[in-house]
């Protein structure tokens, strides 16, 4: 074989092993959620830095339905070989499988946990024409006027919503629920004043309290947020105990290899730490829970139980 011909031979190698690394089958990440809210902003981040770091396509995409249960749905009967994923909440799997009345896989059983990936508190706000400057005072507020007072949340059963009931089985206060399709357009009217309150993600409304735009009460983490230290938590402020956090982790099916959730979890946990991720993340109020698949799986079980006796205890059904 002449020199000419090995070039050639080598040449034709090289661009095979070139389109069979391009041409790796995509990651892809399901969204139960609209493009741009906190779980599809976490999910891209996420699927960036893999796609970098990993040298093969993970992409977001957006499913949207039934709260977060049409996507994770498709993720429960997808083949298990680590190529389909879920953007988990509590949300979608702790509150909406419990509030609708036919769900079609369990949220336990269906899926394999790979990572908690990041959780953060809710900051609660009102609007500055609410005459209450902490959350005994509100309380006293929607004491003297029963279901005189509503509250935005971003969509029936989203964290603005449950941990806001919550506050109210637990004080017994009578404040109406207004819903919104996606925490952007409830922040938007409490900023008009179109609503008085809304317990929301930290990073989304700690902007606005600074600015006095809202008035910051408190904090639903049993600390107080590293973010916002001064604003008190709602255990310091009478609620003894309370704590909810928004959280979201990545699952897949069930029956994926140990093999192929462990070297997620690591790769995972990998793109956390570094720099661009970790300050994307940060900059919009969520911490980093490094986490084992078995500690996220003894995790979920827990908020599954936890969220599913509110749900059953307030009654709270999807519209």
């Amino acid at each position: 074989m002449n020199f000419i011909a090995r070039t050639l031979m080598l040449l034709i190698a090289c661009i095979a092993a070139a389109q069979a690394q391009t041409g790796a089958k995509p990651t892809r990440i399901i969204v139960g959620f609209v493009a741009g809210g906190p779980s599809d902003v976490v999910a891209r981040v996420v699927a960036q830095q893999l796609t970098e770091r990993v040298g093969q396509p993970f992409i977001v995409e957006n499913r949207p339905g039934a709260t977060g249960l049409i996507g994770a749905d498709l993720v429960a009967k997808a083949s298990p070989d680590g190529h389909t994923l879920y953007l988990a909440s509590q949300t979608t799997h702790a509150v909406a499988p419990a509030m609708y009345a036919n769900v079609n896989f369990d949220p336990i059983k269906d899926f394999t946990t790979v990572v908690r990936v990041v959780h953060n508190p809710l900051l609660m706000a009102v609007h500055p024409s609410v005459p209450a400057r902490s959350f005994k005072e509100l309380v006293a507020l929607a004491k003297a006027r029963p279901g005189q007072i509503n509250y935005a949340t971003g969509g029936i059963g989203s964290s603005p919503h449950m941990s806001t009931e919550l506050i109210k089985s637990m004080i017994k206060i009578d404040i109406v629920p207004i819903h919104y399709k996606g925490d952007g357009a409830a922040i938007n009217d409490i900023l008009g004043g179109h609503v008085q309150i809304m317990n929301a993600s930290i990073g989304v409304v700690l902007p606005h309290a600074r600015s006095g735009k809202l008035r910051g009460l408190a904090v639903t983490s049993l600390k107080r947020s590293a973010m916002a230290p001064e604003f008190p938590t709602l255990n310091e402020s009478g609620l003894e105990g309370f704590e909810v956090l928004t959280w979201f982790g990545i699952l897949a099916p069930s029956g994926t290899p140990p093999a192929i959730v462990n070297r997620l979890n690591g790769e995972i946990l990998q793109v956390l730490a570094l720099p661009a991720a970790r300050d994307e993340l940060l900059k919009m109020g969520f911490e980093i829970v490094p986490n084992t698949p078995e500690e996220y799986a003894a995790f979920l079980k827990q908020e599954h139980a936890r969220w599913g006796k509110v749900v059953k205890d307030l009654g709270l059904k999807a519209e």
